[in-house]
């Protein structure tokens, strides 16, 4: 049951990070002068559908500390992702419901698309509301869009995933619709090994 629930987990922030990232690829491909990332034109009810017919589950190619390295293909085109829930999660007001979080740093060959990284909430983020991503000092602003986070200056991303390659966690602070305020904390032990295999396994 845990897998069949995990699988369910990944085939779902498979098929948001794929339909959001294309959208914003092509809206900043529109416009490269821009530092920042344009924001997907979408709703949140449309990036929570699992994929369309043709699309494979992923497949796990290997377990690194708390990094889960996976392989799919949906509509016939291969990404890759590493994949890890919190370590630690809260709220304030404490206690308020909602579904489980996770990161994942998401490859797509066929898009020229290398470790982009991406944050599912696990509730609907008050829209307009920025996020943080923190590793030891140094900050990253997210934008959020539906229950996702997305780094905010696309200029800054291989930064970011060079930090989280080198530090030891990751927290992320966002707003929910309702006010709601969470920090999660992600251990970033064994993603690196993760990504160093999908780079192996993702080359085309």
């Amino acid at each position: 049951m845990m897998l069949r629930r995990m699988l369910g987990i990944l085939t779902v922030a498979l098929s948001c990070c794929v339909a959001a990232s294309a959208m914003a690829q092509t809206a900043a491909s529109k416009s490269k002068s821009h530092a920042s990332r344009s924001k997907p034109k979408s709703d949140g009810k449309a990036e929570a559908k699992p994929p369309s017919a043709g699309s494979a589950e992923p497949t796990l190619v290997g377990q690194y500390g708390n990094w889960g390295a996976y392989v799919a293909m949906p509509s016939g085109k291969k990404v890759c992702f590493a994949l890890a829930k919190p370590s630690s999660s809260k709220t304030n007001p404490p206690n308020r419901p909602r579904d489980p979080a996770y990161a994942f740093v998401s490859t797509r060959p066929g898009e020229k698309v290398t470790n982009e990284v991406s944050i599912m909430i696990g509730y609907q983020l008050k829209p307009g509301a920025d996020s943080m991503l923190e590793i030891g000092k140094a900050k990253y602003a997210m934008y959020a869009q539906g229950d996702g986070l997305w780094i905010k200056n696309a200029a800054e991303e291989e930064r970011m995933v060079d930090a989280m390659r080198k530090g030891s966690d990751a927290v992320v602070t966002g707003v929910s619709g309702k006010g709601t305020e969470s920090t999660d904390v992600f251990s970033l032990k064994g993603l690196a090994q993760a990504l160093d295999k999908l780079a192996q396994d993702c080359k085309r």
